[in-house]
């Protein structure tokens, strides 16, 4: 009797159902990037105050934690569906996904119109295939 395979991801994507949720990651990804935005003008607003020993508050500070909250919010949507944001800026993401027996990665970029690329889980962006 075969044990069952034994992967590292409970869910895995098919190239249809990583595809449907590309409309929603392309939002999520925009509000990732204004969000990170806003908290590094924030930051660098901050940064000067705290440096320099005065007390950070008001609503520089608010708008920082809520902006911080939100990317919380967000990031979250994606360690909930096991989706792996491998870079935010570039909007490179992996999804987990079975090809034969093997627990690969679908791999695509915010970019691309389509996801057309996969890898093996320890060869990163490097070792892309075309599917």
């Amino acid at each position: 009797m075969n044990s069952p395979m034994e992967y590292q991801f409970t869910k895995h994507y098919t190239l249809a159902e990583a595809r449907a949720l590309l409309p929603q990651i392309r939002q999520w990804l925009d509000q990732l990037e204004k969000l990170h935005h806003q908290m590094r003008k924030d930051e660098q607003i901050l940064q000067p105050i705290v440096a320099g020993g005065s007390d950070a508050g008001g609503k520089v500070v608010e708008r920082w934690i809520r902006t911080i909250a939100n990317l919380r919010v967000i990031v979250a949507e994606f360690e909930a569906r096991e989706i792996q944001i491998k870079d935010v800026e570039r909007g490179l993401l992996d999804f987990p996904a079975i090809i034969g027996d093997r627990e690969v990665f679908l791999c695509w970029e915010k970019d691309e119109e389509d996801i057309e690329h996969w890898h093996d889980l320890d060869s990163g962006y490097a070792g892309r295939e075309r599917l």
